[in-house]
């Protein structure tokens, strides 16, 4: 997998042998930098999804972020994410808002236009399927740092690998998860879930990364799921930061008024 994306981070690795940072540090980094650069953020995103028996589908959403003003002095703080499905006819329309917080569980409300109904989604509900993908809707805005006791278990040239173990672990499915950190960018690119017989079953990849606006960018990962087969690709274009996005946007009114100019 790491070959898959080395020839896109190879202009953006610095000398990076060994080092002492602190694997706290490293999870916050890896954290920011999958989930908080710029202050705002808006993406365009194509998802294929592939059953076992390698049939397709595919979905096309726009995700909208913004983030707190005023974040945790020690770490990133609260979020808000507003996702819109524009294809295929059956999900378009369809929106999802998140409200991502650091201390206590996220608030997350499904728009589902058909019904013309604002759905909740519980936090137990946060490691299911995302709109029928291999993704999680606990995915698509990211699971807090704080969930998870994190260890740093080998190091190399141009990874840190982690192992990170739920504090709760009846409120997930997996039993540990591992991280492949590259060192320069603290890209997340892979990420494997482990089941209690301690097999692999759920693998995340990063398949492309592009410098935009000066942020090092994922524009292209994939899901895999052993246990249901096949695998979901989303591909992002359109990657735009620091738009000044109105976090009036992040609202119940916007779930059934989407905001369309922000949206084109």
């Amino acid at each position: 997998m790491k070959k898959l994306i080395i020839a896109a981070l190879s202009t953006l690795i610095l000398s990076s042998g060994s080092t002492a940072m602190p694997v706290q540090e490293i999870v916050a980094k890896a954290n920011h930098t999958a989930y908080y650069q710029g202050v705002d953020g808006k993406a365009k995103v194509t998802m294929t999804i592939s059953d076992a028996q390698d049939r397709t589908r595919s979905r096309e959403f726009t995700i909208l972020r913004r983030d707190d003003d005023t974040p945790n002095a020690s770490q990133d703080g609260a979020q808000k994410f507003y996702v819109y499905f524009r294809r295929p006819s059956d999900v378009a329309k369809t929106a999802f808002l998140v409200w991502k917080k650091v201390d206590s569980d996220d608030d997350r409300w499904l728009y589902l236009p058909a019904l013309d109904l604002v759905k909740r989604i519980a936090a137990s509900d946060e490691r299911t399927s995302f709109v029928g993908s291999h993704f999680f809707y606990e995915d698509v805005s990211g699971r807090s740092p704080n969930e998870d006791t994190h260890e740093l278990i080998e190091e190399t040239d141009n990874y840190y690998v982690l192992k990170s173990t739920p504090k709760d672990p009846k409120a997930v499915e997996f039993s540990y998860f591992k991280s492949w950190i590259h060192k320069a960018t603290f890209i997340p690119v892979q990420i494997k879930y482990f089941d209690a017989k301690d097999e692999n079953y759920r693998t995340y990849d990063a398949l492309n990364v592009e410098t935009i606006s000066g942020f090092p960018t994922v524009t292209a990962a994939r899901m895999s799921d052993s246990r249901i087969g096949g695998a979901t690709e989303m591909q992002y274009t359109g990657v735009e930061y620091d738009q000044n996005i109105d976090d009036e946007i992040f609202s119940e009114r916007y779930l059934r008024n989407a905001p369309r100019k922000e949206l084109r």
